[in-house]
C-alpha cells in the first residue's frame, strides 16, 4: 500500500469535521509510542519550550547518573541510546535552538562524567561527531546566536 502525500493528507483533513478529527489523532496515538510522545509535546509542553528543555535536561543527567561505566562498551551503549533520545526530543520541537542546547548539554554532561572518552576511538568519534553537528546547526544561525553559542561550544572543546 502506497502512502499518500502530506499534501493529500492536508486537503483531507482540512474537509474533515472536528470530531472525525479528534478520533484520527486519538487512533494515531494509540498505534505507536512516538506518536503519543509528539501529541503530548503538542498538547502540553510545546507552549513553553524552556520548560520543555529543562525537563529533557533532567531526564538525560537521570541516564548519566544511572549509566553502568565499568566498561567503555556498556558507556558507549548508553551514549547512544541518549542521543536517540535527544534527537527524538528535538525533532518534536523542530527548533535548532533546542537541538543546540541539547547536544551542547550532552557534551557537557560527557566531559563533567568522568567518563575517559578520549581512551576510546568510537566514544572520541561520537564526542567529535556531535560537536560538528552544534558547529553545523549554530552556521545557520543568526550572527547574535552564533557568537553566543561558538562560546560555549569552546568552553565544551577547550579551545
Amino acid at each position: 500500500m502506497k502512502a499518500a502525500t502530506i499534501k493529500d493528507i492536508q486537503t483531507e483533513l482540512e474537509n474533515l469535521p472536528e470530531q472525525e478529527l479528534m478520533s484520527i489523532c486519538l487512533r494515531l496515538a494509540r498505534f505507536k509510542k512516538e506518536n503519543k510522545e509528539l501529541l503530548t509535546y503538542l498538547l502540553f509542553e510545546s507552549f513553553d519550550e524552556q520548560a520543555y528543555l529543562k525537563n529533557v535536561k533532567q531526564y538525560v543527567n537521570g541516564l548519566f547518573a544511572e549509566m553502568n561505566s565499568s566498561n567503555l562498551y556498556f558507556v558507549k551503549k548508553t551514549l547512544r541510546k541518549i542521543l536517540r533520545l535527544i534527537s527524538k526530543f528535538s525533532r518534536y520541537t523542530g527548533s535548532a535552538n533546542v537541538e543546540i542546547q541539547l547536544l551542547m548539554h550532552f557534551c557537557m554532561s560527557i566531559k563533567s562524567s568522568g567518563i575517559k572518552y578520549t581512551n576510546s576511538p568510537v566514544l572520541t568519534n561520537l564526542f567529535n561527531n556531535q560537536v560538528k553537528k552544534i558547529k553545523k546547526s549554530v552556521a545557520a544561525l543568526h550572527e547574535d546566536l552564533q557568537y553566543d553559542y561558538d562560546k560555549e561550544l569552546k568552553k565544551i572543546t577547550g579551545t
